[in-house]
């Protein structure tokens, strides 16, 4: 039986950092990541819990150019009809804001959960079924984590319509796209959110989202 690590003062402090300092990555630099690095970030990706332990994710790398312009097609359009939803100041700042590294990001990723998956035999999702995307979510999250610990940035793209996405790139009619990610080193580091920094939203107090009954 191996011995349970500790997880020390110094290791959690560092850890925090690490959570303070993952960000939404939408700058990239367009140079290729080391040899090996985005396999070895799968597969710590790979460790994240599931229910039932269904793995339920599904991890797709898109390279192939035609596909990834059909991505950023699928973006434009739905980036178009987001931007008219808003209006006056709101909708100018918007349309300023840098809302994907589609161009620049090395590695595309499209991330799924297979909604019916062989795998756990159904345990623990038959009263919350949604427990497979929150799986497959926490996949996500755990990549994110790994890829900042190794200098690397992530940027979710979610203006896209998913069901295109899945035509576009051959996938199981089945699978639910969780997250189109963009990897690569980023040009730039900061702390605080993009959104933030440029005046769309800032982070509130804990406070006001937390109950106690």
């Amino acid at each position: 039986m191996t011995a349970p690590p500790v997880f020390d003062r110094d290791f959690r402090a560092r850890f925090e950092t690490l959570l303070r300092w993952r960000r939404d990555v939408r700058r990239f630099r367009t140079d290729a990541l080391a040899p090996g690095l985005l396999d070895h970030l799968l597969v710590l990706a790979d460790l994240a819990p599931s229910v039932g332990n269904c793995q339920p994710w599904r991890f797709v790398t898109v390279d192939d150019p035609a596909r990834r312009a059909r991505i950023r097609a699928n973006f434009e359009r739905a980036n178009a009809e987001a931007l008219a939803d808003y209006a006056g100041e709101r909708a100018a700042l918007y349309a300023r804001l840098k809302l994907a590294g589609l161009v620049e990001a090395p590695v595309h990723l499209a991330v799924f959960a297979d909604m019916a998956p062989d795998q756990g035999q159904g345990l623990g999702r038959r009263t919350m079924p949604a427990t497979i995307e929150h799986s497959a979510t926490t996949a996500v999250h755990t990549l994110w984590l790994a890829a900042r610990a190794h200098g690397v940035g992530v940027g979710w793209v979610s203006i896209l319509d998913p069901l295109t996405v899945n035509d576009d790139l051959d996938c199981d009619p089945g699978w639910h796209l969780i997250a189109y990610l963009c990897i690569g080193h980023p040009v730039e580091e900061h702390e605080d959110p993009e959104l933030e920094r440029h005046g769309w939203q800032a982070r509130t107090p804990l406070d006001g989202r937390r109950l106690r009954r």
